[in-house]
Parts: structure tokens; C-alpha cells; sequence
């Protein structure tokens, strides 16, 4: 610095030391601390203001939200999200004067956001980071589960209240997105829904965590789930971060023997959400009362509501077409739209041309943002014409999208896959059905030696082998003895299904308890000239878990008849897929899918959070095959 200029910058800042008499503790009036008691920033050069608010709930509760005010907004639409993941953070992602740079990593489409000059606005739900009050997870309605005078569906009305009251840019409209956490926010705000609500966008919601979404699956616990209960409920900011001396998660659950011991490792039994989990292992009135599907099929549909799917979701592959399923039936005012794009958890808003191995030859996700999202926001907030559909869904293995009236998109009847005693894999009633040879298959599942979800080694729930490994190759599990694999001859005709293949098992077993696993895969030609790393590739198309001590319901578990016959129904993921000819149809049939999933015992014991190593024994499951024994409908799509 120049010697004038530091003459006037001590001219200048020598009133301000002179007024600093009073140091705190550990500061010196000789040597005045050069931080100022408040400062604040210049943002003259963003193209948005930010707003940073505490907005009053109806118990006097106050909800730390942000706002973004694009530059000469005037009469502009609202983008809400409700987030317990810090609306700061998701509101700066990187610091920029460019509103599209500053949620760039936001939770929704921020390319939509900037294009069409909508105000944004992100807010920590009750009892996370910066608003007050008390978390809890996926906190229940007013009712039976809550007696307090507040919910999600309150707080989202009493803050859109006072956003179009406080917000002079905005058109007094407001539609709430979000995905996962952020998109069970959405489903809530359309419960008694404010006036001013015009559209939601759930995105990947969180609905059943019970039956099909976070922490269960038809009764299996997705035991790597721990780390996301325990960073989530620990603190208020998340503040506890998850620990391992393991760099693979299979040996790390391994040896913690059960999620309730690992659990107790951890002092998760200071966790409230975690208590909950533990006392309620059954489907009883604590998961029912609160599944959201249920809620929304007695509401009517009164706000324009767009159901994001994605068809290979590792975290919740369940929730949107059970809500859809739930509230198709009274949308008289054909306000229920729907859009399964072929995604994992949360893909919608990034990059989609490709899925692990899988490549779409476009940017599906792009697609969905300008084609699909922009002209339905557009449409309630800014009065643009009405252009979407009332389901838009791609179809895998074709690499197209499709428009239907309604999911799914259904040519009507099934195609019924019929597993062999020779492992071959019957298609009944089609030009590719072999010789019935009625019998069984057997194998051994030892909890000692459980099969992996994924390759080891297996890595935490974050990161890109988390989102991949719906599309991992499924030749590893194929090549396991603990795997029945049936497989179909080459198609000469393509397949087409849409919608949730149905399982009818027929199976035995040694022990009281057993797990079931069923997976329909895509099975490619052994080569590929396109994608030579796509040979012989197998492709889950649907995939899920069933916990047998759940076949009379899932209210009461129930321990299995040992070495009898029993059937087991249920059903698989929704697809929207087409099985190519010179491809074939491959199902497996397993007992364990770890460690994503706890170990079943295979011995009944009345809680297996709570199992001790000794419950844990090897049995012999025994497929029944051929007619009479286990069979899988397809669901039969339309073809192009």
C-alpha cells in the first residue's frame, strides 16, 4: 500500500478503535481485533437478492427459510422446497453472483428455475439446522401418531401464507418440489393444501418406509440405512458424521452380526427414529397409519400434482407409483400426471444419458426438465398452454418415451414366466415355451456366507456404486450355488412389460424363516457390436426383497412350516421395459441380498433387530418348478 493511501486508511479506521473500549476476553485495546463485530456484504453485482428469514408457524414456532429474488422480478411464480438437509447449503452451493451457479447443486431443476425467472425458495424443516422447534422423521399428520396441534402439512400452509403476503415479486403462486425427504415435503403440502398452492412435484418420495421405500422391504430391513438414521437424528445439523474401521461394508455387517447390535456400537439407542424402528419390525399400526399412500388415496386431488418415478431408484423405487396407484382412482378434475424416466435416485436433475453400464444414446433427464417439468410449471404458474401429458414414461431397452392416458402403460394381460427343474425358464403361452419339467431346485443358504447386493467390496450408500447397482451385472450372483437361475431360450419376439411383475413362489424350507429374492434380468446377446462390454450382460430390470415370516401378512410375523411347500405372492418394482430379440428373460431366486438387507436368521426369532449369533443357521431352500409350482406375470406393455 502506497504511504498516502495508508495515511487515509488509518484516518479513516482510527474513530472506529477509539470507540472499541470494551475488548471481549482475550482482546487488547493495543491491538484491536481487525474483525468486525457484524459485517455486511456487498452483493451488488448478483443477479438475485437473498433473503434470509425466520418465517412464524401457528404454534409460534419459526422456520429458517431463504429466498432468491432473481433481479427485476416482477409477478413471478414460487419454486418452494421444504429440506432437512440445510437450506443454506442447498441455496449456495458454489459462491457466485449467477443464481443458476448458486443452486447449481440444488435439490431440483435449477435450469428451469433460471429459464422461466422463477423466485426460489428453500426452507429447514421443523427442528433441522436453522429452524426451531423439534425433528422428527417424517414427522405424522395431526392424529394417532401425533398429538401436537402441527405437521408438515400445517407448516407448508402457514409458510405459503406468508410468502405470498411478504414476497411483492411474486404472482401469489407456488408450487413445492422435491426429491426424496424434499419430495415427501410436497405430498404433504397438498393435504388441505393452501389456496395459493397451484402445483407439487414430488420427486422420488419417501411414502412406505416400510413396505417398499427407506427402511424396509416387505419386512427386510436395509440395514445400511443406519448411517443415514444416525447422521440425520443425532444432531440438528448433522453434526455426528458415521464412522468405519471397515473399507468393506459386507465384513463390516458380518461381523456386527445384527443391525441392533451394530446399532448398540454406535449408541443408537439414544435415537428416538431408531427406538421406533426397533419396536415396530412388523407392518403394524405404526407404519400403516403413517404410509402416505393411504393418506393421499382418501384426499381428493385438488392441486395439480406430477409423480416423479425412476425406474432403477436404489432408495425409493416404491413410493411414487404407490401414491399414483392410491389417487388415479378419484382424479375426476385430471389433475394426477406421472413420469417414470429410466433414472436412479434423484437422476431426474443431472445428467441422463447414461446409467452405470447403460447407455441411453440421450440425456433423458434433459429431456424430462424442458419437455415435460418446464411446460407443466409453466402452465399453473405463468398461464402457458396445457401441453403435458397425463403420463409420460421411456421405455427401456428401446430408448424411447411414451405418452399414455394412464400407468401403466398396458396392452392388457400377462406373460406368465414359468421356472424349470432344468433351469430353463419358460414363457407359457409363447412361440418360446419349452418341455414342462415339473419338479424343484434347491440350494443351501448359509447367513455365514450371505450373497452380496453388489461386488465386494462394498461401499457405503454414498457415492456412484450406491446409484449403480440396480444396472450392476448380475453374472457374479448367476455364478453363486446359493442362486437358483432359470433363464429363457433367445427371444425371437420382443417383450414389452409395464408395470409390477407379479411373483407367485412356491418354495420349503429347513429352518422357520427364510428370505426371498427375486430378480427378472435382461440378459444380452454375448455380443454386443456397439458396446462390446455389454455382452452377456445381465440387466435387473425388477428386483426386490420378501420376508417370509410375513406370507399370511405383514401386520404379525409368523414363523414358516418347515420342509412344506408354502406359496409366497408378491409383487416387483414397476418397469417399463422391452426384452429385445436375441436377448433372453433371466430370474433368479436367492436368500440373502447383504448387506444392503440384514441377515435373516433362518431360525424364527420374534425380533431379528435383536438376534444373537447362535440364531443364525444354514437351511436348504427348495423352488418348486414347472406347472403347479412358482410362476411370474409379467405385465404386458403395449407395443410401439
Amino acid at each position: 500500500m502506497r504511504p498516502l493511501a495508508l495515511a487515509l486508511a488509518l484516518a479513516v479506521s482510527a474513530p472506529a478503535i477509539a470507540a472499541d473500549t470494551s475488548p471481549g476476553k482475550g482482546g487488547y485495546k493495543e491491538l484491536p481485533s481487525e474483525t468486525p463485530a457484524t459485517f455486511k456484504p456487498v452483493h451488488d453485482a448478483f443477479d438475485y437478492e437473498t433473503r434470509d428469514v425466520m418465517i412464524p408457524m401457528r404454534d409460534g414456532v419459526k422456520l429458517h427459510t431463504v429466498i432468491l429474488v432473481p433481479k427485476g422480478a416482477k409477478n413471478a411464480g414460487i419454486l418452494f422446497t421444504r429440506t432437512p438437509y440445510d437450506a443454506t447449503e442447498m441455496t449456495s452451493a458454489i459462491e457466485s453472483g449467477h443464481l443458476a451457479m448458486a443452486v447449481s447443486h440444488d435439490d431440483d431443476a435449477s435450469d428451469v428455475l433460471v429459464q422461466d425467472g422463477y423466485i426460489r425458495v428453500v426452507q429447514d424443516v421443523r427442528g433441522k439446522y436453522g429452524s426451531e422447534g423439534d425433528y422428527v422423521m417424517n414427522r405424522p399428520l395431526h392424529g394417532p401418531l401425533n398429538a401436537t396441534p402441527v405437521d408438515d402439512s400445517t407448516d407448508a400452509y402457514d409458510t405459503i401464507d406468508w410468502l405470498v403476503k411478504h414476497v411483492p415479486e411474486s404472482n401469489k403462486r407456488v408450487a413445492i418440489l422435491g426429491i426424496s425427504y424434499d419430495g415427501f415435503e410436497p405430498l404433504m403440502a397438498i393435504i388441505h393444501p393452501h389456496p395459493a398452492l397451484k402445483a407439487a412435484v414430488p420427486m422420488n418420495p419417501m411414502v412406505d418406509g416400510w413396505m417398499g421405500d427407506d427402511w424396509f422391504h416387505n419386512g427386510a430391513f436395509r440395514q445400511q440405512n443406519l448411517e443415514y438414521i444416525y447422521e440425520q437424528t443425532a444432531s440438528r445439523k448433522n453434526h455426528y458424521k458415521w464412522w468405519s474401521n471397515y473399507a468393506d461394508d459386507y465384513q463390516f455387517f458380518l461381523e456386527g452380526v445384527s443391525a441392533g447390535a451394530i446399532a448398540k456400537q454406535y449408541g443408537m439407542e439414544q435415537l428416538g427414529f431408531w427406538n421406533k424402528v426397533v419396536a415396530h419390525p412388523a407392518y403394524d399400526s405404526f407404519w400403516s397409519e403413517q404410509a402416505v399412500d393411504k393418506i393421499l388415496g382418501r384426499e381428493p386431488v385438488s392441486v395439480p400434482t406430477m409423480l416423479v418415478a425412476s425406474l432403477w431408484d436404489q432408495e425409493d423405487i416404491y413410493g411414487a407409483f404407490a401414491v399414483y396407484k392410491a389417487m388415479a382412482p378419484h382424479d375426476d378434475a385430471h389433475k394426477l400426471f406421472l413420469v417414470a424416466g429410466p433414472w436412479f435416485h434423484g437422476q431426474e436433475v443431472r445428467d441422463g444419458s447414461s446409467l452405470g453400464a447403460v447407455r441411453f444414446g440421450s440425456d433423458t433427464s434433459l429431456y424430462f426438465r424442458q419437455n415435460i417439468l418446464r411446460p407443466f410449471l409453466a402452465h399453473y404458474l405463468k398461464d402457458a398452454p396445457a401441453v403435458t401429458a397425463p403420463v409420460n414414461a421411456y421405455v427401456t431397452g428401446e430408448n424411447r418415451w411414451e405418452t399414455a392416458p394412464a400407468w401403466p402403460v398396458a396392452a392388457g394381460g400377462d406373460a406368465t414366466l414359468v421356472p424349470e427343474a432344468d433351469h430353463s425358464l419358460r414363457i407359457a403361452g409363447s412361440a418360446t415355451q419349452g418341455q414342462d419339467t415339473a419338479g424343484s431346485v434347491e440350494y443351501v443358504s448359509d447367513p455365514a456366507h450371505p450373497v452380496p447386493y453388489r461386488p465386494r467390496p462394498v461401499g457405503p450408500m454414498a457415492g456412484v456404486g450406491w446409484q449403480h447397482w440396480l444396472t450392476t451385472d448380475q453374472r457374479e450372483a448367476a455364478s453363486r450355488p446359493d442362486v437358483a437361475t432359470f433363464t429363457s431360450p433367445v427371444l425371437t419376439e420382443a417383450v414389452q412389460i409395464s408395470g409390477a411383475p407379479r411373483v407367485h413362489l412356491m418354495a420349503s424350507t429347513t429352518g422357520t424363516d427364510a428370505d426371498w429374492v427375486v430378480k427378472v434380468i435382461d440378459v444380452y446377446p454375448d455380443q454386443v457390436p456397439n458396446q462390446p462390454e455389454m455382452g452377456g450382460y445381465e440387466l435387473g430390470v425388477s428386483m426386490d426383497i420378501f420376508r417370509g415370516r410375513y406370507r399370511e401378512g405383514f401386520e404379525t410375523a409368523k414363523p414358516i412350516a418347515a420342509n412344506t411347500a408354502l406359496p409366497y405372492d408378491f409383487a416387483l418394482p414397476n418397469a417399463n421395459h422391452v426384452f429385445l430379440p436375441g436377448h433372453r428373460i433371466m430370474v433368479q431366486i436367492q436368500s440373502s441380498w447383504f448387506p444392503l438387507y440384514d441377515r435373516n436368521p433362518q431360525k424364527f426369532v420374534p425380533n431379528i433387530f435383536l438376534a444373537q449369533p447362535s440364531d443364525y443357521i444354514p437351511a436348504t431352500q427348495k423352488i418348486i418348478t414347472g406347472t403347479g409350482g412358482t410362476t411370474i406375470d409379467l405385465p404386458l406393455g403395449r407395443k410401439a
